[in-house]
């Protein structure tokens, strides 16, 4: 018998899987060598909140964000968006529409409208599952001086789509998971 070699699971990965939807989960491999490789891709952890990030030059990229359950509403959330929002470039987030079976939806758009996040209606942005199974996502942002539009919008999507989603991904995948020409396209 040949050895068999164990990979460890990173313990914020953990923490994301039994939060994130499986279709909204990067492979754990991938994730990591983000968050160890990447200069511009960054991990923020602590026991109230988990935030994973990609930082570049002219915006943020939100890529997760999770506070503990039990510390919800105790304006942990609010504090860190301010923290984020202190580097004065835009934010950009991805969050799924809301579901009536899902409560979490609606107080994720609260949270985020609260903290001045704008959705940017004019993009549609559709991906595909390990199975093939389309889902779709908005795009919030958030801007420190003017409005963004959906042009920018789609540059600095198509930018996380090719440096973040599709980091390695022919290792991990076998395939691209966002091609922006496939996945990105302004609402007619």
């Amino acid at each position: 018998m040949g050895n068999v070699r164990t990979i460890a699971v990173p313990s914020y990965y953990k923490r994301l899987a039994n939060y994130f939807p499986t279709h909204e989960m990067k492979n754990f491999r991938q994730l990591q060598a983000l968050v160890e490789d990447v200069p511009y891709y960054d991990l923020m952890e602590t026991s109230e909140y988990l935030v994973l990030y990609g930082d570049f030059s002219d915006f943020m990229f939100i890529d997760y964000l999770l506070v503990n359950r039990d510390q919800r509403g105790a304006g942990i959330g609010s504090r860190l968006m301010e923290r984020l929002k202190a580097r004065n470039k835009p934010i950009l987030l991805e969050v799924e529409p809301t579901n009536a079976n899902d409560p979490d939806t609606y107080k994720r758009r609260r949270f985020y409208a609260h903290n001045g996040f704008t959705v940017a209606r004019g993009v549609q942005y559709e991906r595909f599952d390990d199975d093939g199974q389309p889902f779709q996502m908005d795009l919030l942002y958030w801007s420190p001086s003017q409005q963004i539009n959906d042009e920018q919008v789609m540059t600095m999507m198509t930018e996380v789509c090719k440096r973040i989603h599709n980091y390695k991904a022919e290792s991990y995948y076998g395939r691209i998971p966002a091609d922006p020409d496939e996945v990105l396209s302004l609402a007619e």
